[in-house]
């Protein structure tokens, strides 16, 4: 139950357009498709891999996103908007990471093993970002949008473009910061 209550303040904090916690609940997927990562994750896990697969497949049809449930999802996850997002079998997420719409965690083909990205504790993956194999997108990091992350990138850096290229390092991104406070 504290896990969901941080959830629905973690939507509250990132949109504005949010206003009550049943309004959350009601209207947004990406709360819907974490419940139902949740469970079948859980199933999953319990090799109940067929009864799990079909969940995710129902909450993909419910929901406009898809999320492997052998992949690990950490707390307070934001999706925003949500549809077209696709979350491969052996991602991993961190906490308080920020994912739009139609962004792509996936693999490069038919690799056995670890496949797909890891995506370190806060960082914001923008719409149509695509991270492909098994990369690593470093704590803090910001990607925009239609980024494609072919290479693993840093810690608290700022990537763009096909593929993704550095256009902020950590340091300037922490001078920006302490502008805007």
């Amino acid at each position: 139950m504290k896990s969901f209550k941080e959830l629905i303040q973690t939507y509250k904090k990132y949109d504005p357009a949010a206003r009550t916690a049943l309004e959350i609940l009601l209207t947004y997927p990406g709360i819907w498709a974490l419940f139902y990562h949740r469970v079948s994750h859980f199933l999953y896990l319990k090799n109940v891999k067929l009864l799990a697969r079909i969940l995710s497949n129902f909450a993909r049809f419910i929901t406009g996103i898809e999320i492997h449930p052998g992949a690990m999802i950490g707390e307070r996850l934001f999706i925003d908007h949500g549809m077209g997002i696709v979350i491969g079998e052996t991602a991993e997420i961190g906490n308080d990471v920020r994912i739009f719409h139609g962004v792509t965690l996936g693999g490069r083909g038919n690799e056995t093993g670890k496949r797909h990205p890891t995506i370190k504790n806060g960082v914001l993956l923008s719409a149509y970002v695509q991270v492909i194999g098994n990369v690593t997108v470093g704590t803090g990091a910001k990607i925009g949008a239609n980024a494609v992350v072919l290479k693993d990138i840093p810690e608290g850096v700022t990537a763009v473009g096909i593929p993704a290229q550095i256009v902020k390092t950590k340091e300037q991104n922490e001078k920006n910061s302490a502008i805007y406070r």
